[in-house]
């Protein structure tokens, strides 16, 4: 795309980003990454594209006080991007990672504040289970918890749970009065959604199948990952279940 269109900013954006992939999985050299994301912000200073590819170079390979800045870059652009939020929480969820549980740990203060600050209408509502499944995935690298969550009494779990559900309960009473099960705004739906996941990662399939049924074609997967399995394969599969059972 370049060589055919070097005038091409959106062109210069993607084989910035581009490179960054190759310099984390160490194909190529990090300044290499660092230098097109750089002549990619000169060509583009207003879009947040570039300094993301950035954020997510120096969040896997650089120093804490980069990753903070290049956050501020992205926000400064684009306050509610949601990914650069999602890194920001997975970069702190990794600091005292042999700390154990701590409901005080600075990643959940973070997420909540993010949360907070966004608009209501932002997916960004639902960074504080990202915050806990995060920190959960740290916890469990560390050896402090099972690599299953269905195995662990870990608090984060139930405090997930917790979250969702009182978000989903405010969404009820927000909405639309000829709308009662939320799905007027799409927030509604991202609410349940995380909220029947986790039923289901808990091991209440009868529960999280009511869920799924109630949330019927709008079913999304959830957007955070655990390690060595998807749980993207879980989730469709409980869907199936649950609308065939309708």
């Amino acid at each position: 795309w370049s060589l055919a269109e070097p005038e091409s900013t959106d062109a210069a954006v993607l084989l910035a980003c581009a490179t960054v992939y190759r310099a984390v999985t160490g194909k190529t050299r990090a300044d290499k990454a660092r230098d097109a994301c750089l002549d990619a912000t000169a060509l583009v200073p207003h879009d947040p594209t570039p300094w993301l590819g950035l954020l997510f170079l120096e969040r896997e390979l650089g120093r804490e006080e980069d990753v903070v800045r290049l956050f501020d870059e992205v926000r400064h652009r684009h306050p509610v991007h949601h990914h650069a939020h999602h890194l920001m929480v997975a970069r702190l969820a990794e600091r005292r990672a042999l700390a154990g549980q701590d409901p005080l740990h600075e990643v959940y203060d973070f997420a909540a504040w993010a949360a907070e600050q966004a608009p209501p209408d932002s997916p960004l509502a639902v960074l504080p289970v990202v915050a806990h499944a995060e920190r959960y995935r740290v916890l469990a690298r560390a050896g402090s918890e099972p690599d299953d969550p269905k195995a662990s009494g870990h608090w984060t779990g139930r405090r997930a749970r917790l979250v969702m559900k009182a978000a989903f309960d405010w969404w009820l009473e927000w909405g639309d009065p000829h709308d009662r099960a939320g799905f007027a705004h799409p927030r509604g739906r991202i609410d349940l959604n995380f909220l029947a996941h986790a039923k289901y990662c808990e091991g209440r399939p009868a529960e999280a199948a009511a869920l799924f049924h109630r949330i019927g074609p709008h079913v999304t997967p959830a957007p955070w990952s655990y390690p060595d399995r998807d749980p993207h394969e879980a989730f469709r599969a409980a869907r199936t279940a649950a609308l065939g059972s309708a």
